[in-house]
């Protein structure tokens, strides 16, 4: 991986992202209709991968973002801090009856042929608030940060959060930090303001400052408005599609050292088949295919990049890389919640085709 990228020794973190904090309501296999009560997960795209990389990796990590002074904020915060995460806040007063607030994510978790069902109270977010100048970015990579990653479902919030990013990303290369984007693509959220057509002008400016790239072939459609390959795919888990589309994805944007993501085939909420791959430096790499019993199946794209960007941080080989961020995405679907709950020592056990014989 050091042949590809330049990733530093040590730092103060080894990890940072910037994004939004927000809490998920889940009502479980009942629909939100006909729900009578839910469990809190406190989530967000960039910040999951940040909690996942301080608890189940052990490493340093950080995450930028807002944070509304009021009870909701509290319990959010609260979550961070027993995940291991570094905050670095920008505050917002709440006034009590409008905002600003931290965003709440309805979801439930479907059941065998009923998917599950998401949907979003984003109104008067303090996170899409946030915008270039908010943050010291000077004196926070002047500490010392390895990596630094941020997402498309920020990206996708307001007209700001864009830019933040960008002038992020300027500091972080400065640093000598290594960057990555996952795209995360979020239709919903790129449709009140704009569409597809907006979401690309946006990520483009932002990809280009980006060594490495997290998202599927539909991602890189509709994200990045890279066409799709010719040669249509065989199944969900054919990673030829997916391959197929790194020329023009190096056309659009020489820069990128890494793509990757996960492949996933639907049979039911609760059976996936279940990928991963990577293109590094010109080189391809597949995981194996697991079949999963899916508990709760958000969060498990942020587990493959956590595991993924573990394996790059601790110098591991591509292809092993690829395999911790395939059972650690794996891993995470078995639980409730956005964020995880497995060890490291389960994640490599389980990229070393570990299986679920019970442990004495």
């Amino acid at each position: 991986m050091s042949d590809t990228l330049n990733i530093k020794k040590e730092g103060a973190l080894d990890f940072l992202s910037l994004g939004a904090l927000v809490n998920r309501l889940d009502t479980g296999i009942i629909p939100f209709r006909k729900a009578t009560e839910c469990l809190i997960h406190v989530s967000g795209g960039e910040f999951n991968c940040a909690a996942n990389l301080a608890d189940c990796f052990r490493l340093n990590t950080g995450v930028a973002t807002a944070m509304s002074q009021y009870p909701i904020g509290d319990l959010i915060a609260e979550r961070v801090k027993a995940m291991g995460v570094k905050p670095f806040y920008k505050y917002f007063k709440h006034n009590g009856v409008n905002g600003p607030n931290m965003a709440t994510v309805y979801s439930d978790r479907g059941f065998g042929s009923r998917a599950p069902v998401v949907f979003y109270n984003r109104s008067n977010e303090a996170a899409a608030q946030l915008k270039p100048g908010d943050f010291n970015w000077d004196e926070i990579f002047g500490q010392g940060i390895r990596w630094f990653h941020s997402g498309g479902i920020f990206a996708s919030l307001s007209e700001t959060t864009g830019q933040l990013i960008i002038e992020a990303m300027k500091a972080a290369k400065a640093s000598g930090a290594v960057t990555s984007f996952d795209l995360n693509y979020r239709e919903k959220l790129w449709n009140i303001w704009g569409g597809q057509e907006k979401a690309v002008a946006v990520l483009k400016k932002i990809v280009e400052h980006v060594d490495v790239i997290v998202g599927n072939e539909e991602d890189l459609q509709k994200g990045l408005g890279i066409p799709g390959p010719e040669v249509a795919a065989k199944s969900k888990l054919d990673p030829s599609v997916f391959f197929g589309m790194m020329d023009s994805v190096l056309e659009k944007y020489p820069n990128t050292k890494v793509v990757a993501t996960t492949l996933r085939e639907v049979h039911s909420t609760n059976k996936h088949s279940w990928g991963a791959v990577a293109w590094v430096g010109g080189k391809t790499y597949t995981s194996p295919t697991a079949e999963l019993d899916v508990y709760d199946r958000v969060g498990g794209g942020d587990g493959f990049a956590s595991g993924f960007i573990y394996g790059m941080l601790s110098g591991e080989t591509p292809e092993e890389a690829v395999k911790l961020g395939w059972a650690h995405g794996a891993l995470l679907t078995t639980f409730p919640g956005d964020t995880t709950m497995a060890t490291v020592d389960q994640v490599k056990a389980f990229a070393k085709g570990g299986s679920a014989r019970i442990q004495r």
